[in-house]
């Protein structure tokens, strides 16, 4: 995976412009006095002295450290930059990236802790803070950093319910941040950051918990129906107090239940005969109507 490389697969750094000029300025010095001293045997000893120091050129990038090793043991970072290791004796098995990476990694089919089957995608950001141990403690160190994220989402996942899990991610994203940083500090490796960017749950699921949603709207729309109707009832109770003691007051408001209900053309206004008797309605009425059929009565009512 990426960017551990071995020697041979780094050849390439070798034929590096200041490798090859070196190399060339190598070749002409010594054909030149071989030429010169007649001496042909020399340009063999030229072209091994000029692969030795072709070879012993290396360039590392700004972002990378090069594992040296002599005879087999570590003997120290180099680069970035233009450095020299010693052919034969000294060799370069990695090269550590010390950018900031992306690992992205899932869990398929994963029982949440209330047994819901759900698909997690995440995306790790992380970098390798010590290139000697990210080299020397573990054999391919972005391989194990993506299983260790792995293994740890299944078991946060194990322990979290649904949800937690829909609602609650950032800390979820911490939780999973610290617990695999926590596995690859002895690698000289540091998590920044862990995001969770996708949770799926199966779709008869998503069906059951719409309906769910939709029924816990609609009881909440039946309670706060039910408050105003209670507040409507407290405010008749209030009128009624007014009303109760006070005739004049009670006239008063049937004459404006009157006037509203004949402003409305068509309108068919029916009221009990009983209540006409209490409260002069029949009166009231017939002034009504009269005033309707006057020219300033109209002016008077709008019409």
């Amino acid at each position: 995976m990426g960017n551990t490389y071995v020697l041979d697969k780094d050849t390439h750094r070798n034929s590096h412009p200041i490798a090859i000029m070196l190399f060339l300025l190598v070749m002409v010095f010594g054909i030149f006095w071989a030429v010169y001293l007649k001496f042909f045997t020399l340009i063999g000893v030229t072209l091994i002295t000029a692969l030795l120091a072709t070879s012993s050129i290396q360039i590392g990038a700004q972002w990378e450290k090069a594992v040296v090793l002599r005879f087999g043991k570590f003997h120290r970072l180099a680069g970035p930059g233009v450095f020299f290791v010693i052919p034969i004796v000294e060799t370069i098995t990695t090269w550590i990236d010390q950018r900031v990476q992306a690992i992205p990694f899932h869990a398929e089919e994963t029982l949440t802790k209330d047994t819901v089957p759900v698909n997690v995608d995440a995306i790790m950001f992380w970098v390798v803070w010590d290139a000697e141990k990210a080299a020397l403690e573990v054999k391919d160190y972005e391989a194990i950093v993506s299983w260790a994220a792995q293994t740890t989402l299944r078991d946060v996942i194990g322990r979290t319910m649904l949800s937690d899990m829909l609602s609650n991610r950032e800390h979820i994203d911490q939780e999973l941040r610290r617990i695999i940083d926590l596995k690859t500090e002895p690698w000289g490796i540091s998590v920044q950051s862990v995001e969770i960017r996708d949770v799926v749950i199966p779709a008869s699921l998503q069906e059951a918990m719409s309906r769910e949603a939709q029924a816990e709207r609609e009881s909440k729309a039946r309670m706060i129906l039910g408050n105003a109707e209670n507040l409507v009832a407290d405010s008749f109770v209030q009128a009624s107090k007014a009303y109760q003691n006070n005739p004049v007051a009670m006239q008063l408001r049937a004459m404006n239940i009157l006037y509203e209900g004949l402003k409305e053309k068509g309108a068919l206004v029916v009221v009990p005969s009983s209540a006409v008797q209490t409260m002069g309605l029949g009166t009231i009425t017939g002034l009504t109507s009269t005033v309707k059929n006057t020219e300033w009565g109209q002016d008077f009512l709008g019409e």
